[in-house]
């Protein structure tokens, strides 16, 4: 989708890459908020979610994620594990405040073949590591940078809870901000959208139905109430209460 088609003030469908036009009574969107208003909305439609009130929210963190698959199994890891770094407190002000990559790091890892060993050939494992970072608003160069992290995140795993990983990878591939930007749509790389202050959560948050097209109805991370999968799951709740039912 490269826009929302709006007329009188209401959304008629949507323009895809090829040119093609695709008309709808309504619009739902699931993609981050943020972006769809910025990007996808013309600015003549956008009274409340002008330019300059998008550009000045303060957003999520980003993330860093290596998915990678291991050629031997790790019994002893669980489906979730949390390996934390030698800062806590100074590390969230790197990522929310001073908005600087550190060299330092926590993570999330995810072991999905200790519930499913299906997921995996025999005697294989898959992973994915996740790291906080600061979103596109660092000016961190990934194209430089994420091998980099990439590789002292290896060597982390290695040294505490997967022993041999280096030798043990197999099949690795790697997300960073700019991707969850550039191929995603996340408004600056953020994994979250808004950041969830007082007054950008719940009710201050975009509203699920569109407080300035009608027709554009929104749903997800991005939107009333906020992220995460208890929030996502209400956001659809919430969707169901506000759209209007077509009964044939």
């Amino acid at each position: 989708v490269t826009q929302i088609r709006i007329a009188d003030g209401r959304a008629r469908g949507v323009e895809l890459a090829n040119g093609e036009f695709v008309p709808a009574d309504l619009v739902v969107c699931n993609g981050d908020t943020a972006w769809t208003y910025r990007h996808l909305v013309a600015p003549e439609h956008r009274r409340h979610w002008k330019d300059r009130r998008i550009e000045r929210g303060r957003y999520s963190m980003g993330l860093f994620v290596w998915y990678f698959g291991t050629k031997r199994r790790y019994n002893d890891v669980p489906h979730h594990m949390m390996v934390l770094g030698p800062r806590y407190r100074e590390l969230l002000e790197d990522i929310f405040k001073r908005h600087v990559l550190a060299p330092d790091f926590s993570l999330y890892l995810h072991r999905p073949t200790a519930t499913d060993p299906s997921l995996a050939p025999p005697g294989c494992d898959t992973f994915y590591a996740l790291a906080p970072v600061p979103h596109l608003d660092s000016g961190t160069d990934w194209a430089v940078e994420s091998e980099r992290m990439r590789a002292a995140i290896a060597r982390r795993l290695s040294e505490t809870v997967l022993p041999g990983l280096e030798d043990a990878v197999v099949s690795s591939h790697v997300m960073t901000p700019q991707d969850f930007q550039d191929r995603l749509w996340s408004f600056k790389g953020a994994g979250f959208g808004l950041e969830p202050l007082l007054l950008q959560s719940a009710w201050f948050r975009p509203h699920n139905r569109s407080e300035d097209v009608k027709g554009l109805y929104m749903v997800g991370a991005g939107t009333h109430p906020g992220a995460g999968v208890p929030g996502v799951l209400m956001s659809a709740k919430a969707l169901e209460k506000v759209i209007p039912h077509v009964h044939a």
